[in-house]
């Protein structure tokens, strides 16, 4: 089975364990070493990429990358575990901007290679694939363009009240998303093209996955980049959604304020809504809500909806969640 997943940061990672436990992949496979027939894709979000101490940090990536190898900090969700911080500190004790973005001494290996690899004039793709070869990952990481798809979020400054764009980062890691927050924009997206293999994967895959990650600046960053769309409405594998929300709050993160800024109400239903059929113009086939938002089952338009438990507690857990997926979708094998 090749299954293709759209992915974005903590939440997307901990999904592709689930895919992984259920194929016997990764960390999960046959300690025999007879090996899967099965291949896992994962289409990762960059919007959450940004330069900072001239370095170039792509958090999703990262997190995907970290956790298939087995050596994410489970409590913090991403990162290396036992991480050290003396570069921060001493930053810190110079004075140097940004202070509010941790960077770990471990986890300043990878940028390196990166920014070294990205400047000598590997694109993201190509630098992607080396720094997964250091790790037995068990699937192949995407990122979705190899061009610059950066989130940026138009908020009222309470410095001074003014609107201005700021990078996602400094919304989402300094301000908490706590800010009066009016907008956001998928800077470069329009002008960009998906990255190589990723139309690929989801146009060859048996069954296309949406991760139950942040619809607005993770699935939706990746929605933006041109040609990402097209391939979802006409690849012949169904598409299978995953809810977020649970009785109308997030999984993790701040999936409501993102909602909130476009306008979308914070339900399994609405975000469903959002993403859409593909009988119209929207991009899904099946959609899976969790089992005790009953209120929510059958109101997306065109769309399968199944009602099933979605908290990821451990990756058994997330692997049902990715069979009852599979079965819906009518390609469990």
């Amino acid at each position: 089975m090749k299954i293709t997943v759209l992915v974005g940061g903590v939440g997307g990672a901990r999904f592709l364990l689930g895919v992984q436990h259920l194929l016997g992949l990764g960390r999960f496979a046959d300690p025999s070493g007879a090996g899967s027939s099965h291949e896992l894709t994962a289409v990762v979000n960059v919007g959450d990429d940004a330069w900072m101490h001239g370095l170039r940090i792509c958090p999703d990536l990262d997190t995907c990358m970290y956790t298939l190898a087995g050596v994410v900090d489970t409590e913090r969700g991403w990162g290396h575990r036992d991480e050290t911080w003396n570069a921060k500190e001493e930053l810190a004790r110079y004075g140097v901007q940004p202070d509010w973005f941790a960077l770990g001494d471990r986890d300043l290996g990878t940028h390196l290679v990166r920014s070294q690899m990205l400047r000598a004039g590997y694109p993201l793709s190509q630098v992607t694939a080396a720094l997964c070869d250091r790790w037995p990952l068990g699937a192949t990481l995407l990122p979705v363009s190899d061009e610059r798809c950066e989130t940026h979020v138009v908020v009222t400054d309470p410095a001074d009240g003014e609107q201005r764009a700021i990078h996602f980062q400094e919304w989402w890691v300094r301000h908490r998303a706590g800010i009066p927050t009016h907008s956001f924009a998928f800077v470069g997206s329009e002008s960009a093209a998906a990255g190589p293999g990723v139309a690929e994967a989801i146009a060859g895959a048996d069954v296309v996955l949406l991760a139950p990650s942040n619809p607005v600046v993770s699935i939706g960053a990746i929605l933006a980049v041109p040609g990402v769309r097209a391939a979802l409405r006409s690849t012949a594998a169904p598409v299978v959604g995953y809810s977020p929300i649970i009785a109308g709050k997030p999984l993790r993160g701040m999936a409501d304020q993102c909602l909130s800024t476009i306008g979308v109400e914070t339900s399994a239903a609405a975000v469903g809504a959002l993403y859409g059929s593909r009988r119209s113009t929207g991009i899904l086939d099946h959609w899976l809500v969790d089992d005790g938002d009953d209120s929510d089952r059958g109101v997306v338009d065109g769309v399968e909806v199944q009602a099933v438990p979605l908290l990821m507690t451990d990756p058994e857990a997330t692997a049902a969640m990715v069979r009852a997926g599979l079965r819906c979708a009518g390609v469990d094998g």
